[in-house]
């Protein structure tokens, strides 16, 4: 009896002692386990008679009751303790002020979509908006470019369903399509008074809007954005385009120490073309040319698709890149930054 009292008592040391459960498992095993010393005691029983081993076995059994009693207690204590230390490390302080919810702002690209119509509207222009699935016709053809232009290379296009084979619909690689639509719908307005030759008011509009091409790099973006410009009248001529866009880059980017460049270049809906670079005369862009936009005279084809006559009206088309004039504006070098949604970078711009 005394050897089983200090098995007893040798188990309840072993397990106040074990610091972690895993320490109290191996403690366990000393006594419980296939070669513990309570079961080394019980194989040792098959010698005894029958009334030793009744005995011996009830003995046997309050010890082995015994320290399964205190290596449940133990198991909870353990227990226990780990509950106080997660909630010890996860209190929370209810007395301090909540947090507030962010303030939002608008995207660098919003804000330069909307600064160009604030711009242009103060020269008179109206804005235009119209669909991103777009027609064969509206995209390419009524633009002087058919079916078997090689201008069409130049626009990697994504294709959808819906129209037909010879006239089928795409996601729109540009927002020209927008001043043939609404050069169309301000024709047919004052059709009346074209063919009584009274003529009619200019056609001013920019097309702000997304677009899409089969590109993606550090300067370029499956969708992207565009702000076309058109001007329309009986005596439009390039002079105009070039105040107008000077005009409007040194109001965007707040500087009159600035110096536009036209390029010859060519485009099938203008005719002659150019490509207008720009010049910052101060800061760290200084003394570069940076190309910002396409333009020109529109061709007599596409004034012909506007329902007009080419022999007198005339006028300039312009389009540019919002991403761009936004990447230039804030010192961006990355186009993707604007689409990866990363609240650290956008939040620079509220």
């Amino acid at each position: 009896m005394n050897e089983l009292i200090a098995i007893v008592d040798s188990a309840k040391a072993a397990f106040a002692h074990a610091p972690t459960p895993a320490d109290l498992e191996n403690a366990k095993a000393l006594f419980l386990g296939k070669a513990g010393r309570i079961t080394e005691l019980m194989k040792g029983m098959a010698a005894l008679s029958v009334d030793e081993k009744k005995s011996r076995g009830a003995a046997i059994n309050l010890a082995k009751q015994a320290i399964e009693a205190a290596l449940h207690e133990r198991r909870q204590a353990l227990a226990d303790a780990e509950m106080q230390a997660q909630l010890h490390a996860e209190a929370i302080d209810v007395s301090l002020p909540g947090r507030l919810r962010g303030q939002g702002g608008l995207h660098p690209v919003s804000l330069t979509m909307e600064r160009i119509e604030a711009i242009f509207g103060s020269m008179g222009f109206d804005v235009a908006q119209g669909p991103e699935i777009e027609s064969d016709w509206f995209n390419f053809t009524a633009l002087n470019t058919p079916e078997d232009h090689p201008a069409r290379s130049m626009h990697d296009t994504f294709y959808v369903e819906g129209g037909s084979e010879s006239a089928p619909n795409l996601l729109r690689t540009h927002t020209s399509p927008m001043q043939i639509r609404y050069a169309v719908q301000h024709v047919k307005k004052h059709r009346s008074a074209i063919d009584a030759g009274l003529g009619m008011p200019e056609i001013r509009v920019i097309a702000p809007g997304r677009t899409y091409r089969v590109d993606s790099d550090a300067t370029h973006s499956p969708m992207f954005h565009q702000c076309e410009g058109l001007w329309v009248g009986e005596n439009v001529s390039f002079k105009d385009l070039k105040f107008v866009f000077t005009d409007f880059c040194r109001s965007y980017f707040e500087s009159d120490d600035l110096v536009l460049r036209f390029r010859p270049s060519f485009f099938p809906f203008t005719e002659p073309s150019a490509e207008i670079d720009i010049q910052f005369q101060s800061g760290p862009l200084a003394g570069r040319w940076l190309e910002v936009a396409g333009s020109g005279e529109v061709h007599p084809n596409v004034i012909r698709n506007m329902g007009l006559d080419p022999e007198r009206y005339i006028g300039f088309a312009f389009g540019m890149g919002p991403d761009r004039l936004t990447m230039l504006r804030y010192g961006v070098n990355d186009l993707r930054l604007f689409f990866d949604g990363d609240i650290r970078f956008l939040s620079q711009f509220r």
